[in-house]
């Protein structure tokens, strides 16, 4: 009797665990992308409305470009108009422009270019074109290539490079690029951001040795290597083969994805401090989307095997899917703006991060390459 309830038991624990590790259906997975992004476009009709947290900030900065990435890349799976409207709402409240103007040399600023670049490849308006194109020949020309001393940077403008050169053809892009990467992975904070034997990065110079997690172990801060994550699949999807410093932009996303997956934690997530749970761990929804994308991304590209990642996908995606979307679309988990572990704390399912844009583009990119696996 006792070996039959065990067996049982133990059969029961197999299903579950089975179950637990089933990616769900494309519409299903698109039905909760549309329920959380429904509620963003929703709370924000005004496209061109200011953001105001402590202060009142232009909805061009960064945080909202972000979510702009996420939505043209659901819109690429699901092409409702209404996607596309309101990319392109948002771009011409703000005249094709960036935060600070051209000028600018803050990554932050010119990640709007990401989306203006995006749209202007599905309809060539020369106006789409022209601030960023005319920000990033700036860079393009100055000798100058300590800009990038932030690791969120690499996200927020590699991939603009990367599409100015495929658009123009230009490898002054690509130059220009690899040379401000390189500064950030190798000079900054002394000997670089990237330690090449843990394969991961430190955020800023704040973060390098001696600076120690209260366990004793490097600050590798959750979100943050999320971007270089994302940098890396979105510089790759758009350069051809071929193309200067390729390869180690590859050979990068390899090394991070090695990284990863032993320090995903048993729920899905990953923590805030990847090598210190004691440091404000929990469940955290940006790092964790990120780097949902990254390994679905190469999953679809054939550079990751599908047999090791998919399950620590499909645990990662179920996770946030069912623990951070709230029945009206609202995401739960997202730690808020900051650089460190600590910022933006608590983070809960309640809890309101200072912006809520940025999480939901993290969201969307996870999502959508989920979409797209075959």
């Amino acid at each position: 009797m006792l070996k039959s309830i065990l067996t049982a038991g133990l059969l029961a624990l197999l299903t579950l665990t089975t179950q637990a590790q089933k990616l769900p259906k494309k519409k299903a997975i698109l039905k909760t992308m549309t329920r959380a992004n429904d509620y963003f476009m929703q709370k924000w009709p005004d496209t061109g409305k200011e953001i105001t947290t402590n202060k009142t900030r232009p909805s061009h900065i960064w945080t909202r470009a972000v979510y702009y990435e996420g939505l043209l890349a659901l819109h690429s799976v699901d092409k409702q108009k209404r996607y596309y409207d309101y990319a392109v709402d948002w771009s011409q409240k703000h005249q094709w422009g960036l935060h600070r103007g051209i000028e600018t040399r803050n990554a932050d600023n010119q990640c709007a270019g990401q989306t203006y670049l995006a749209l202007y490849e599905i309809d060539p308006q020369p106006e789409r074109l022209r601030d960023i194109k005319a920000s990033i020949d700036l860079m393009v020309k100055s000798p100058q290539v300590d800009d990038w001393w932030w690791i969120d940077a690499l996200q927020m403008a590699m991939p603009i490079y990367a599409k100015l050169g495929a658009i123009t053809q230009d490898t002054a892009y690509y130059e220009k690029m690899y040379r401000l990467y390189n500064y950030s992975k190798t000079r900054h904070g002394g000997s670089g951001l990237y330690n090449p034997q843990d394969q991961l990065w430190w955020r800023d110079k704040d973060f390098v040795p001696p600076y120690k997690e209260p366990n004793g172990e490097d600050c590798y801060w959750s979100r943050g290597n999320g971007w270089v994550v994302a940098a890396m699949v979105r510089v790759l999807e758009i350069m051809p083969k071929g193309a200067p410093h390729r390869e180690e932009y590859e050979q990068m996303y390899l090394a991070m994805m090695k990284a990863l997956p032993p320090l995903q934690r048993p729920d899905g997530y990953w923590n805030v401090s990847l090598h210190d749970p004691t440091n404000y761990g929990g469940k955290e929804l940006t790092g964790t989307a990120l780097f949902t994308y990254g390994m679905a991304w190469g999953i679809n590209h054939g550079l990751l095997d599908a047999k090791q990642y998919q399950p620590i996908i499909t645990k990662a995606w179920n996770a946030m899917a069912t623990e951070c979307v709230h029945p009206n679309g609202f995401l739960g988990y997202v730690q808020g703006t900051g650089k460190e572990p600590k910022d933006g704390q608590p983070v809960s399912y309640t809890s309101k991060p200072d912006f809520e844009d940025y999480g939901l583009g993290c969201f969307l990119l996870a999502g959508t390459e989920l979409v797209k696996m075959k």
